[in-house]
């Protein structure tokens, strides 16, 4: 169990710092993206830097900043290091919210939770991998609520889509009744290496994630006067939308029960599901079937090793394969007698949507008038309608298809 004291931190000791944000894990493949979508779309007045271990790396990825937009103001630059605590430290007390985009999480992530919850620094990352975020709430939410820290997990792909698509779902819905959503994804695009080896990380790890959740369960406790519940999913044919439905094992619905819970606005009763959307029986069972076979060897260490070498953790699709790629995620709602149908579609989610989300993301905490809060939040609840904006800005389509 970590040392989790912290002291609250003022509003004018956090203004005093030199950045409003930085970037931790500039020199890789996602946040050189986010470095790019930052140099277009940082604030005037707003101060940023780039943060990493090497320093002849970070230069490399100022000087092509700088070459691509010589008009706009250079970032800083700041070294830390995972495995250099003290670091992280010096680097979260010289800004109000740090992005990190180094994963796996669970591998590489606590420290600096660590380090931001200490400095009353707000924190985003990219994670998808649930036992990180469970493990985070159990060491360090009630410190961040003391500290003042904002720890905001989830932030790109995994889970804003789902998140704030369920949030923009519930505003259509009649309050004061219960309500069913399921949600169901679609998308063309190549994944990562990171995303690879994270998933591999966690099928490897089910038990302990399950015993981590049941811990997390039993001190989070239920939402007083209300219920919230994952329905239950199996493989089949939605006459609603056509498609067929696999159940997807992903932190989506788990963010999306989180929301549901703090938020009152979600009803009285709540309940949702998560499924995969593919056009046929077949695609469904060879999907399954794949699924299964990971899970499977990933307990296994010689097999489980054998995939992680066959793809590159900081391997990524190219420009032009992620200018061809794709999502929607369609949302079915039932509620007070009503089916109300509503969709998020963007491109590229893996990256070209991701950087935009988690660079949006740290800005709104930011420079938005948000909720007092802290601790450790969802999107929907930290950021609520002020980074649906900015990620409708930012080019995602939230839209009614039928109510």
């Amino acid at each position: 169990m970590s040392d989790t004291t912290s002291a609250p931190v003022s509003a004018a000791e956090k203004a005093a710092r030199p950045f409003d944000l930085i970037v931790y894990g500039a020199t890789g493949f996602t946040g050189g993206l986010v470095a790019d979508y930052l140099m277009r779309t940082m604030p005037e007045g707003g101060s940023w830097a780039l943060a990493g271990r090497s320093r002849e790396k970070l230069d490399a990825v100022a000087a092509r900043l700088a070459e691509a937009r010589p008009d706009a103001p250079a970032p800083g630059i700041v070294l830390a290091d995972t495995e250099d605590p003290a670091s992280l430290g010096a680097m979260a007390r010289q800004t109000r919210v740090v992005l990190t985009t180094v994963g796996p999480y669970l591998e590489y992530g606590e420290p600096l939770v660590a380090a931001c919850v200490a400095a009353g620094t707000d924190y985003v990352d990219l994670t998808g991998e649930p036992e990180f975020v469970d493990r985070m709430y159990l060491e360090y939410h009630e410190a961040a609520v003391a500290s003042g820290a904002r720890l905001v997990h989830a932030c790109g792909f995994d889970s804003i889509p789902h998140d704030l698509g369920v949030y923009y779902t519930m505003k259509q819905v009649p309050e004061g009744v219960p309500v069913a959503v399921y949600g169901a994804v679609h998308s063309n695009a190549q994944f990562s290496g990171g995303t690879f080896h994270s998933a591999i990380g966690q099928f490897a790890r089910l038990r302990e994630a399950g015993a981590t959740a049941r811990e997390r369960r039993q001190r989070e406790g239920r939402p007083e006067g209300r219920r919230v519940k994952a329905a239950p999913t199996k493989p089949h044919h939605d006459s609603t939308l056509n498609r067929w439905l696999v159940p997807l094992p992903t932190i989506d619905p788990q963010i999306v029960l989180r929301s549901a819970a703090a938020l009152e606005s979600y009803g009285p009763d709540f309940s949702y599901a998560h499924y995969a959307s593919v056009g046929s029986p077949v695609t469904a069972t060879v999907g399954m079937v794949g699924v299964g076979a990971i899970a499977a060897g990933s307990q296994v260490p010689l097999l489980r090793s054998q995939m992680l070498k066959r793809i590159d953790r900081g391997q990524g699709p190219s420009e032009s394969r992620r200018a061809r790629s794709s999502f929607t995620v369609t949302f079915v709602a039932i509620a007070g007698g009503r089916k109300i149908i509503t969709r998020v579609s963007g491109g590229d989610p893996g990256y070209t949507e991701t950087s935009m989300m988690i660079a949006e993301s740290a800005m709104c905490l930011a420079f938005d008038d948000l909720p007092p809060l802290a601790g450790q939040l969802t999107t929907a609840r930290a950021m609520g309608d002020a980074l649906l904006e900015r990620v409708e800005r930012g080019g995602l389509t939230f839209e009614v298809l039928s109510a």
